[in-house]
C-alpha cells in the first residue's frame, strides 16, 4: 500500500464491529487504496505519504458499511398497494402487475432502491429478483448496470419460479419459467457476471423464489447448480403459518426438513425471514451453518409475525438484517431497520433481554456480510479489510444528547450520513449521492410506475 493515496479521517468515534467489538472515542482511520490501512485510537500516525484528504470527523461515529442481505428492487415502482393484506393475499393482489414489468422499468426500480439504500449508509446490497416475464428484455444486466452506477458493492440473487397458477402457484403462468428455461438463464447468469475475486463489485447467487412457487426439481437441480459453479445459494424461507401449512399438505413435512430434503441447508446457504422456526429448525441451521435475513419491518407490515433471532443466534445461526422488497417496506432503508429490530424483537420472548444496540449494528454489518459469504473481507472495520466506511452525523439535534454513540445510531432518530466509502471511493457526501442524480432518478421511479399502473390495469 505504500504507493496507494490515501485518506485519513481522524477525531471520530469508531466502532469497529470485528470479533472483540473493539471501539475507539475518539480515534482514526487510514484508507489506502480500496483497504482500510491502518485504525486506532488517538490522531493518525505522523509522516504518511501520499495523503490526498484528511476529514476532521468530529463529532461522528465511523462504523463498517452496511450490508443487506435481502431485497426485490423492481418493487420500488409498486410502493403503497395491497397495504391490509397478509402475504399469500398481498402475493396474489400484486403478481398480475409484477409480470408485466420490462427492462427499463426493472432499471429504474433498481435504481431507486439502491439510492436510498446507499444515502442512508449501506454499501453492499443484494438483489433477489425472480420475475422473469418472457420478452422483457435483460432485467439482470439492467439490475447489476443500476448497481454499478450507484457504486454499491452488489449481489444479485439471480431467481426463477416455474410453478404458475395451473399447477397450483401463486404467480400468472406466463410470468413464470420452466425448469430447463430457470436453470439455463440461471447458469448463464452466473458465468456472465459473477466475480469471485476478494474485492469484486458484483457478485451471483443461484435462488430460485420460494418453497410454493418453485418445483421440487428445480429447488434440487439449483442446488447442484449453485454448487457446481461455486456460487451461494438463497431463498424465502418459514416466512408465514400459510407457507408452513402448505409445506405440510404438499411434501408432508415442514419447510426445513423440506429444504434440508432438497439440498437446501449449508454454509453455502442463506433464507429471508425464518419467522416460522421450531426449536429443530433453528438447531438444523446452526448444524450446517444455514444464514437468515432478518426482514423486521417487512414481517410487521405483512403480519408475518417475530422472527425468533436471540435463539437463532443463541445458536450460532448466521443471521444478517434485510429491507426486503418495498411493497413491503415502503421506506426502503436498512439503517430504519437496526431500530425495528432491536424493538420489534423485544416484543416476542425474550422482552428487554432480546436484543441490545451493539448486536443490533453487528447484525447490520459484520452479520450480512457472513451470510453473503464476505465477512472475510468486509462487515468489521480492520486492518486490511476493504475500504467499505460510513461516517454517521452524532452532534445534531436528534442524538447529540445521547452519550454512547452506539446506543444513539440503533436507539436514536435515523442518524445523517456524512460521508460513505465503497471500495474506497465516496459515494456519499452530507447526505447527498455523488454517483447518481437523485432528482433525476426520483422522476424516473415515478414515471415508471406511472407507465407500469397503465400498463397493468389494460392487462
Amino acid at each position: 500500500m505504500a504507493a496507494a493515496q490515501r485518506i485519513v479521517i481522524e477525531n471520530c468515534s469508531i466502532a469497529t464491529v470485528d470479533a472483540d467489538d473493539t471501539e475507539y472515542a475518539s480515534g482514526y482511520l487510514v484508507l489506502a487504496g480500496n483497504r482500510i490501512e491502518a485504525l486506532g485510537a488517538g490522531p493518525a500516525p505522523e509522516g504518511l505519504a501520499n495523503v490526498v484528504r484528511r476529514i476532521d470527523a468530529t463529532g461522528h461515529l465511523a462504523t463498517p458499511g452496511l450490508v443487506n442481505t435481502h431485497h426485490h428492487f423492481y418493487q420500488w415502482i409498486t410502493r403503497g398497494l395491497a397495504t391490509d393484506h397478509n402475504l399469500f393475499d398481498w402475493l396474489v393482489a400484486l403478481y398480475p402487475i409484477w409480470a408485466r414489468i420490462d427492462e427499463p422499468m426493472a432499471y429504474t426500480a433498481a435504481r431507486g432502491s439502491l439510492a436510498m439504500m446507499a444515502r442512508g449508509g449501506v454499501t453492499t446490497a443484494m438483489d433477489h429478483h425472480y420475475v422473469y416475464p418472457r420478452g422483457t428484455g435483460d432485467l439482470s444486466g439492467a439490475i447489476i448496470r443500476a448497481a454499478r452506477e450507484t457504486g454499491v458493492r452488489f449481489t444479485l440473487a439471480r431467481g426463477s419460479m416455474d410453478r404458475g397458477e395451473k399447477d397450483g402457484g401463486l404467480p400468472p403462468d406466463f410470468a413464470v419459467e420452466s425448469l430447463e428455461g430457470a436453470l439455463a438463464a440461471t447458469e448463464a447468469t452466473v458465468k456472465e457476471h459473477h466475480d469471485p475475486s476478494l474485492d469484486a463489485m458484483t457478485q451471483v447467487a443461484v435462488a430460485p423464489c420460494s418453497p410454493f412457487s418453485v418445483s421440487t426439481e428445480l429447488l434440487r437441480d439449483a442446488a447442484g447448480l449453485a454448487r457446481r459453479l461455486g456460487v451461494r445459494l438463497h431463498t424465502h424461507g418459514s416466512e408465514t403459518v400459510e407457507e408452513e401449512r402448505f409445506c405440510h399438505e404438499l411434501f408432508g413435512m415442514g419447510p426445513t426438513d423440506y429444504f434440508e430434503s432438497t439440498g437446501w441447508l449449508g454454509e453455502d446457504v442463506w433464507m429471508a425471514h425464518c419467522v416460522h422456526m421450531n426449536d429443530s429448525d433453528i438447531a438444523a441451521f446452526a448444524r450446517t451453518g444455514t444464514g437468515v435475513a432478518h426482514c423486521p419491518s417487512s414481517n410487521a407490515r405483512l403480519a408475518a409475525g417475530i422472527a425468533r433471532v436471540p435463539d437463532m443466534l443463541a445458536a450460532g445461526v448466521p443471521v444478517g438484517l434485510g429491507v426486503d422488497g418495498t411493497a413491503s417496506n415502503e421506506s426502503g432503508e436498512l439503517h430504519t431497520e437496526l431500530r425495528n429490530a432491536l424493538l420489534i424483537n423485544r416484543l416476542g420472548a425474550h422482552k428487554e433481554a432480546a436484543l441490545n444496540a451493539r448486536q443490533v449494528l453487528r447484525l447490520g454489518t459484520h452479520g450480512g456480510a457472513r451470510v453473503l459469504g464476505r465477512a472475510a473481507e468486509t462487515g468489521s472495520l480492520e486492518a486490511g479489510k476493504l475500504a467499505d466506511v460510513v461516517l454517521w452525523k452524532m452532534d445534531t439535534l436528534a442524538h447529540a444528547s445521547i452519550a454512547d454513540p452506539v446506543t444513539a445510531l440503533v436507539f436514536g432518530a435515523a442518524a445523517p450520513v456524512t460521508a460513505s466509502f465503497v471500495n474506497g471511493r465516496q459515494i456519499v457526501a452530507d447526505g447527498r449521492l455523488l454517483t447518481v442524480d437523485e432528482d433525476a432518478v426520483a422522476r424516473a421511479t415515478r414515471d415508471e410506475a406511472r407507465r407500469l399502473a397503465r400498463i397493468a390495469a389494460q392487462g
